[in-house]
């Protein structure tokens, strides 16, 4: 009896595995790397073989260390990062790096060589960009493209095939060319409410016209539940599972994890209004839904049926979080490698002077956390951070000062977000928390109480494989939709309520960090 699903996360820096039952128990787990190539600065690069081949010993793992039997899996999902793969005519691996190495095949998500061409899509002020927040994000792919065939066009001419990851890995599993309605409508300009979803107009605006053709995307997309096919027989050996076995539609891992964080409201779309999902690791993602649209600036989206059939998704982000508190950790004189235990030690130590010191420790530093560009609710992709009250101190207390400050400033960031997000007429309530964060108790508490917001802490921490568990669950029919599937898999969590003798202190840190805003304006407009 097919009555388990594999789900398989690759994210920036490994590729991840769960097996789970149909009650949304999470069996076994693995991990394996995944190389990344930096020639040059905002140039970065996967190798896709190398991504499958984690793929398949991450499952094979979680598949031992779960005792499930490869013919009980029903289905398998794959959820990834907005990462553009290139293969040429053939299938077979072709460079999009400037260094030329054949393996390097993939543009990662968070690579900005492409901010120029990002900014030329702005400019065209194409209806298209209605549905991106107004601007063009140099992570979505139609830049990336339009570097690719103005800088490698050797590349470009011997190209014939473009993929999503996601699409990628649905493609190695069963080498369909389906293309995922949430891939293609969240990163590719695809506009999944109309009648032609492809903008013929705006792929010959930015020089484009042959995208199409060339990359193999198909005029329609496969929504999110349902079966692209089944594993080939080389996938199945792989992967160590059967030709049985079903293959969902990809999944952005921002929405598998909006997916599994919000399941339990699927079924009930007015409640599910009021929730938000945030999924915070390397950088953070805040994920809503609407029954209606709701154009904003500055957001990603509004993008329909991106998840849920009949309901709006948007997207709105910080480009930098934990990868910025690893930059603090790394450029500080009494830092070094940020390893998980060196932030526990940083995080502990924060504890005991808060305790001592109260609300006065680094009261003095403030800092703009757009070290990597401000991808929302500004919508600029060129900010860059600041950092304002630092003295001579290099000592490890001194570490901890700049860390709490800069936990705040995220934290800040994403009140900036839901501010703008109540004036598009969203209407955020309680944000459940998915990824890394989780694990950081200084975080979790300035979620709450700088946001104002109830926070919900899921009993399992593994919102982005659930979500693409769920998916899974639905496209091999174990249940008969995502709302079934959401209700069925979904484990719950644990509230915090914000802390509301702290509000009126968090207001004026806010009022602050708006000030920090305008000053650097200011700065920057200065002849």
């Amino acid at each position: 009896m097919h009555d388990h699903v594999v789900a398989v996360d690759v994210g920036t820096g490994s590729a991840r595995a769960g097996v789970f039952d149909a009650h949304g128990r999470l069996l076994g787990k693995a991990e394996h790397p995944i190389i990344m190539n930096r020639p040059r600065e905002n140039h970065a690069e996967h190798d896709s073989e190398d991504i499958w081949s984690a793929a398949c010993i991450a499952v094979r793992k979680a598949m031992g260390e779960s005792g499930v039997s490869p013919a009980s899996v029903g289905a398998i999902g794959f959820d990834a990062t907005c990462s553009l793969v290139v293969r040429d005519v053939d299938g077979e691996q072709i460079s999009v790096s400037t260094g030329g190495e054949r393996r390097f095949d993939t543009i990662v998500w968070l690579d900005h060589r492409a901010l120029k061409e990002a900014d030329f899509c702005t400019a065209t002020a194409h209806a298209v960009l209605e549905h991106s927040g107004h601007f063009m994000s140099p992570e979505m792919e139609m830049p990336k493209l339009m570097w690719l065939k103005k800088q490698l066009p050797g590349t470009w001419m011997k190209a014939g095939y473009f993929f999503d990851l996601a699409d990628f890995m649905t493609w190695k599993a069963t080498g369909s060319l389906a293309r995922s309605r949430c891939t293609l409508t969240a990163k590719w300009n695809y506009l999944a409410h109309t009648e032609t979803g492809w903008q013929q107009d705006f792929l010959k605006q930015i020089g484009l016209e042959d995208l199409q053709e060339r990359g193999r995307l198909p005029d329609r997309t496969t929504p999110v539940g349902e079966s692209v096919g089944t594993l080939t027989e080389e996938a199945a050996s792989a992967l160590g599972l059967t030709t049985d076995c079903h293959v969902s539609a990809g999944m952005i891992d921002a929405y598998a994890g909006a997916l599994g964080a919000l399941a339990g409201y699927a079924g009930d779309p007015s409640r599910l209004e009021h929730q938000l999902a945030l999924i915070a690791g390397t950088s953070s993602c805040i994920v809503s839904f609407s029954r209606e649209l709701k154009p904003s600036h500055g957001m990603w989206g509004p993008y329909y049926e991106a998840v849920f059939r009949n309901l709006w998704l948007v997207e709105a982000g910080q480009s930098a979080t934990g990868a910025l508190l690893d930059h603090i950790v790394r450029m500080h004189a009494a830092g070094g490698e940020p390893t998980a235990a060196l932030h526990q030690k940083i995080v502990s130590r924060i504890a005991q002077l808060r305790a001592e010191e109260g609300d006065a420790f680094g009261a003095r530093i403030f800092v703009l956390p757009d070290f990597h560009g401000n991808r929302s609710p500004l919508a600029d992709p060129h900010a860059v951070g600041v950092i304002s009250g630092m003295t001579l101190d290099t000592s490890f207390d001194g570490l901890c000062a700049l860390y709490w400050r800069t936990a705040v400033s995220i934290a800040l960031g994403t009140r900036h977000i839901l501010e703008k997000m109540k004036e598009y007429g969203y209407a955020p309530d309680t944000l459940h928390m998915a990824g890394g964060h989780v694990k950081n108790p200084v975080l979790m508490e300035l979620y709450s109480d700088a946001t104002g917001c109830k926070v919900v802490v899921p009993k399992m921490n593994e919102a982005v494989l659930l979500g693409t568990a769920i998916a899974a669950s639905v496209a091999c029919g174990l249940h008969k939709d995502l709302a079934a599937a959401g209700y069925a898999m979904y484990p719950g969590g644990e509230e915090r309520v914000p802390d509301g003798a702290k509000q009126a202190m968090y207001d004026r840190e806010y009022r602050r960090f708006l000030a920090m805003y305008r000053h650097r304006a200011e700065l920057e407009a200065m002849n």
